[in-house]
């Protein structure tokens, strides 16, 4: 069971929204400590009501379980929670002085409520594992996803021959068929499930287009049908670049014509149009249980942004005799849902150069660790962090290797504008390039310039937010490129974030384009599979200017520089995966901004998710 690391709690004042009015006891004390949100004290007060459970512990409990859904967790160790809760240092609450129940005695009388549904009983609203309390709803999804992925995982896909298989990877992989991503790829063939698992760079999605090379010259071995094979991802930005890097691979790889057109020819989509989303509902598909994927392989991409919820909906859909591929990057930020699914499933193997033995899963992993993106002082630095070595971390960046550049200093504070002069020198020459080319009415030239550079916040708004950020960089280019100006809405040079998918358009939430000159006009320039997609401002839905973005929009990006606004150390959102996940967005340049005591905060705070789908998969003790 993973321990719960969440957000620091923040002490509300009594008008603020998050109190909840008239409520004394417990839940009232918990609720004006800022450790339970008003959601969460109706909700609990509600369900005992309808139950008759009037204990106020029973009520607490229940509260906490709701609210560790809605901070990313499965389910609330009752045992743990009063050590593992984390308060803001400046809200002066000392939650170790709030009146928490004596766990084992706490856990005695939850398992007497009539909340909890026993194993052989009528169902109830929550479930009760030794001392870890699921909403009943989650409870079963995790079960369902451990069962699902134990039945596959145990199971080598028939009908494989191993000498066509052998011939594939030596022709597709050279000198490297002895490698990871050869072995990824071969996995991927023999068996019902696989994870392909590793940082970015490591070769994950070329790995996707060579195991659809492998498996489609299977068929053609066997003169069967070519497998019906759905790419999918959970974001339209993802699967669009899903399917653009297979389309990519597949003029490289060295297979025959049919393959390659065949592989050509897929296209990726997200995974709720794969399961057929229903209008309405944002947790029931048209393929389920009773009404299966007519895929015969189905694979998956940055399934580190996999919910559990979700995870649970793609596995009861696929059909038992099919292949399921996993591919991601365990070290990455999760779900904004409840679950860290891919974590838990890659579980003790993302430690070891080969699975452990002992779990029905473990032969379809392979964890890729050669890095070609980008250089080695990125590289040394991602791992430390990744390791959760603080001491590491810093030592890398006060050596600053070649691509990497700490500027120790808290970014709100106006002293440090000195220190921060080469985000400013960096902003301001991205800048003057994009301008350029938009005024010349070059849209490939514009969007390369606009990845040239990146200034990634962990936050939205607030001293470290990209709002704020946004003003600074716009500032900069106003007083150091010729002819900026930001007036107007689709000023000439406006780099774009797409906020919303728009299927017409093919356009995803995540895009960036640039808005350039045409004529007395202006277009809006995208980027379309290797090719240059223009488009009136006018028929653009809801976008927003760029010159910053928050570390969660960046995922699946690449910059040549990123440069990384850390926050103040008490900040929620600073933690192990949001930095790893900055620092790996850069090519060739990070810059880092923030304090020593940012940066071994965020280290040392892993976004760990309470769950027990890791003890279901690979034990206890996992």
């Amino acid at each position: 069971m993973s321990a719960e690391l969440d957000a620091p709690a923040v002490a509300v004042d009594p008008l603020d929204v998050r109190r909840a009015l008239g409520v004394a006891g417990l839940l009232g004390a918990f609720n004006a400590a800022g450790v339970l949100a008003a959601a969460d004290v109706h909700v609990a007060r509600r369900l005992g009501a309808l139950a008759g459970e009037d204990d106020e512990s029973v009520r607490l409990a229940t509260a906490l379980a709701v609210r560790a859904t809605r901070l990313g967790h499965v389910c609330v160790d009752l045992a743990t929670i009063a050590q593992t809760a984390a308060v803001d240092v400046e809200a002066g609450v000392d939650l170790a002085a709030l009146d928490w129940p004596e766990p084992a005695g706490w856990t005695a009388r939850v398992a007497a409520s009539p909340l909890v549904a026993a194993d052989d009983g009528e169902p109830a609203p929550l479930r009760l594992e030794g001392s870890a309390l699921y909403l009943d709803r989650y409870w079963r999804e995790e079960r369902e996803v451990a069962a699902d992925l134990r039945a596959l995982g145990a199971q080598e896909a028939p009908g494989v021959d191993a000498a066509v298989l052998a011939a594939g990877v030596q022709r597709l992989f050279g000198e490297a068929a002895d490698g990871r991503q050869a072995r990824a790829a071969a996995t991927a063939v023999r068996r019902r499930l696989a994870v392909v698992a590793g940082g970015p760079g490591t070769g994950k999605t070329t790995a996707v287009a060579q195991i659809v090379a492998l498996l489609l010259e299977q068929a053609d071995a066997a003169g069967a049908p070519a497998p019906l094979i759905a790419l999918a991802a959970p974001t339209g930005k993802a699967a669009a670049r899903l399917d653009e890097a297979v389309r990519h691979e597949a003029g490289r790889l060295d297979v025959a014509p049919p393959v390659r057109e065949r592989l050509a020819a897929l296209g990726a989509s997200t995974l709720h149009r794969l399961l057929g989303w229903r209008p309405g509902s944002h947790s029931r598909f048209r393929h389920h249980r009773a009404n299966r994927l007519p895929h015969d392989v189905v694979i998956v991409d940055e399934t580190s942004m996999v919910s559990l919820s979700l995870m649970a909906r793609l596995v009861e859909a696929v059909r038992t005799e099919a292949r399921l591929v996993l591919v991601g990057d365990p070290g990455q930020l999760t779900s904004i849902e409840a679950g860290a699914v891919l974590g838990d499933v890659v579980g003790p193997a993302v430690e070891a150069s080969a699975p452990p033995p002992g779990a029905a899963i473990a032969d379809g992993i392979v964890v890729l660790d050669r890095v070609h993106r980008y250089g080695e002082g990125i590289a040394r630095l991602a791992e430390a962090i990744r390791a959760g070595d603080a001491d590491a971390t810093l030592a890398a960046l006060r050596e600053a290797p070649e691509g990497v550049r700490w500027l120790e200093a808290d970014a709100a504070d106006p002293a440090a504008a000195p220190v921060l002069e080469p985000v400013r020198a960096a902003a301001v020459a991205a800048g003057r390039a994009v301008h350029a080319a938009a005024r010349a009415g070059d849209g490939a030239a514009a969007l390369d310039a606009l990845g040239a550079f990146r200034l990634l916040c962990a936050h939205r708004r607030g001293p470290y937010g990209a709002a704020t950020w946004m003003g600074h960089v716009e500032g900069w280019l106003a007083a150091g490129v010729d002819g900026f100006s930001a007036t107007g809405e689709w000023y000439v040079g406006r780099p774009l974030l797409v906020a919303e998918n728009d299927y017409a358009l093919r356009l995803y939430n995540g895009d960036t384009g640039v808005v350039i000159a045409h004529g007395d006009d202006v277009l809006a320039a995208f980027p379309r599979a290797g090719a240059l997609f223009e488009v009136h401002p006018s028929r653009l839905g809801a976008v927003e200017t760029v010159h910053a973005m928050t570390v969660h929009k960046s995922q699946g990006s690449q910059f040549g520089t990123a440069a990384v606004v850390l926050p103040d150390p008490t900040s929620r959102l600073l933690t192990r995966e949001l930095l790893y996940t900055a620092v790996t967005r850069a090519r060739d340049h990070v810059l880092l901004v923030g304090t020593e005591e940012a940066v071994r905060t965020a280290v040392q705070r892993p976004a760990a998710r309470a769950s027990g789908l890791r003890a279901r998969l690979w034990g206890p003790g996992a």
